[in-house]
């Protein structure tokens, strides 16, 4: 889909024009006006006349004499000399002194210039900045579908999509199967109403993508545009909010007033959540999101309704939204776009090679198990910075080389290469990171190594150890959880066991361990005390998934010992699999402190001699 913008002036802009144009009309314009009739002589016209008996008034003032002949028809301006007999002189040639000589001006200039004038010029700035502000809030996307000049205060400014061959389609969105199951079902609706109609069947009037960010949530709805061929409305939740109560639900009219004439048309709301909140009735609340809101609720499932009109609204956080929204009839389907698994990561990855150049023998199923846990954005990016190293090291493709170490850069940023350890450092790191890796590979259940490594990294890891599953992991039984627990504590313990101190570079893993003992204990039921009751809630689910204890301060005390409890009991079993196979852990450590960076087969090879 295409949209056409073009570059818009700040508002300031016309602020200083205004400020421009007044200080010009006070300054130079009125000054000329009102001094029109007003001649500069110079003195010895002035004393000829004081001599003919020609002066009628007299304004002696301190740099210059003001004065008017004797029918007072003209008044006159002259500089002032030294001349002690000048007020004698004037007095018996019969001039009249005053204290201001004031302009008698013709009471239509007067009035010309007094109120016609200025409101003349303010009606004529006010008629060119309101147009300038209607173009502004309407946008260049007004015109696409004949929608210009109607915006302005209160307007959508929604951004119209009009058809181009470049657009996006499904076949431009992988990893999503069963998102665009559902989606296209909305495409062939507006293909072919018929066929539903003589059913009975109805379309539903919104569906709603929930997700974690990067998964692909707008680049759905942007496929589902370049598919329907219809007109095709997106804005952003935020821009429905504005300072003044009542323009968000003025832009909400709007935007469904259009709608409802390019009908059948899609509206798509992306970060619905702005807007969609619930409402909780406290005093000093938003009142304009409330009316927005409001507004849409009404516009979604009102008296007249929508035929023809379909929306699409995204969001990350599904639960925080007012449940009269997400309610049947309103939001009919929710449609889950979740992180990718192992085929649609490979295949996203395949869709973003595509605009790239890469080697032939890439092998995307590798880098698609390296990637785990990885959303479509990452993987994107994970493709770009692999064409980006291609072009650094001066090659015309990328490799695999170039794919893997993306994929470290995306997870732990690119090598700090003036990070110099010393050598004491450097050992210690060896031994941390392949205490982390023994552990893993001497327990059963634990995902295989991939790759080792002490360079440090701008993310500020010294060093870390990669492991990679083999297929789609969907359930983690306790034992496993526990043996990851104890991989995690495999780093400090390898320290303790070669060096008998402890430094700070395990911080990480403590909190990693710590967390995943907690969960057990507190959401997953793995608790012989608590059996299965939940003592911990999680809230943004899709946002980092925060979570809070739903527990008496007795019972928090009981799980902190437990976790505490869990934690060492996974420190010890480490500890007792290092001292074990202390020979092993000496040689591989001895191996890393000189190459630096070691692959999982060259590991497992030297652990299985």
């Amino acid at each position: 889909m295409k949209e056409v913008k073009t570059p818009k002036k700040p508002l300031a802009f016309y602020y200083i024009i205004v400020l421009i144009l007044l200080l010009l009309f006070n300054f130079l314009a009125m000054p000329m006006l009102v001094q029109g009739r007003v001649q500069q002589v110079d003195y010895g016209t002035f004393m000829s006349m004081t001599y003919d008996d020609n002066i009628g008034q007299v304004d002696v003032q301190d740099n210059q004499i003001v004065f008017t002949d004797r029918e007072e028809k003209q008044i006159y301006k002259t500089g002032l000399m030294y001349d002690p007999d000048l007020t004698q002189r004037l007095y018996d040639h019969g001039a009249v002194f005053a204290s201001e000589i004031i302009e008698e001006q013709s009471p239509l200039l007067m009035i010309l210039l007094t109120w016609v004038l200025p409101i003349v010029i303010f009606m004529a700035i006010g008629h060119y900045m309101s147009k300038k502000l209607t173009d502004r809030a309407a946008g260049p996307n007004s015109m696409l579908f004949g929608m210009g000049g109607a915006g302005g205060m209160g307007k959508s400014g929604a951004k119209v999509y009009v058809q181009s061959s470049d657009g996006i389609k499904f076949s431009d969105v992988a990893g999503e199967d069963e998102a665009k199951e559902n989606l296209a079902e909305i495409v062939d609706y507006l293909h072919n109403p018929e066929k539903y109609k003589e059913i009975g069947a109805s379309m539903p009037k919104g569906v709603l993508l929930v997700g974690p960010p990067g998964t692909g949530k707008t680049m759905l709805a942007k496929a589902v545009a370049g598919e329907s061929n219809v007109p095709f409305f997106s804005m952003s939740g935020s821009e429905f909010v504005e300072m003044f109560v009542g323009m968000g639900a003025s832009k909400v009219r709007d935007l469904f007033q259009q709608a409802k004439e390019k009908a059948p048309c899609i509206v798509f709301i992306d970060e619905i959540d702005a807007i969609g909140k619930k409402r909780d009735g406290r005093i000093g609340g938003n009142d304009e999101r409330e009316q927005t809101l409001n507004q849409l609720l009404t516009e979604m499932d009102g008296f007249e309704g929508n035929n023809g009109v379909i929306i699409l609204a995204a969001t990350n956080r599904p639960e925080s939204l007012d449940p009269a929204l997400t309610r049947p009839g309103r939001f009919d389907r929710r449609v889950p776009v979740e992180l990718p698994d192992l085929k649609g990561r490979e295949e996203i990855l395949k869709v973003h090679a595509k605009k790239i150049k890469v080697a032939e023998d890439v092998d995307f199923s590798k880098i698609a198990r390296m990637a785990s846990g990885a959303s479509g954005a990452e993987l994107a990016n994970i493709v770009n910075e692999a064409a980006l190293r291609a072009v650094r090291d001066g090659r015309r493709f990328a490799t695999q080389a170039d794919l893997e170490e993306s994929i470290e850069v995306v997870i732990a940023g690119y090598q700090k290469k003036n990070a110099i350890l010393t050598d004491q450092e450097k050992k210690i790191v060896a031994y941390h990171e392949i205490g982390h890796a023994l552990v893993a590979a001497k327990q059963t259940n634990s995902a295989p190594v991939q790759k080792i490594t002490i360079v440090p990294r701008t993310s500020g890891a010294l060093g870390y150890t990669m492991q990679v599953e083999e297929g789609n992991h969907y359930l983690m039984s306790k034992e496993e959880i526990e043996n990851k627990i104890a991989t995690y504590t495999g780093g400090r313990a390898a320290e303790e066991l070669r060096f008998g101190t402890v430094t700070t570079g395990a911080s990480n893993d403590i909190e990693q361990a710590t967390k995943l003992a907690r969960a057990m204990i507190t959401r997953y039921g793995m608790s012989e005390d608590f059996d299965m009751v939940a003592m911990e809630t999680v809230t943004n689910q899709y946002l980092g998934g925060d979570t809070s204890l739903a527990c008496s301060a007795e019972t928090q005390t009981r799980i902190d010992s437990q976790v505490v409890e869990l934690v060492k009991r996974q420190h010890a079993k480490a500890l007792q699999i290092l001292s074990e196979n202390q020979d092993k852990l000496d040689e591989l450590a001895q191996f890393l402190y000189q190459r630096e960076t070691i692959t999982g087969e060259e590991f497992m090879q030297i652990l299985n001699q």
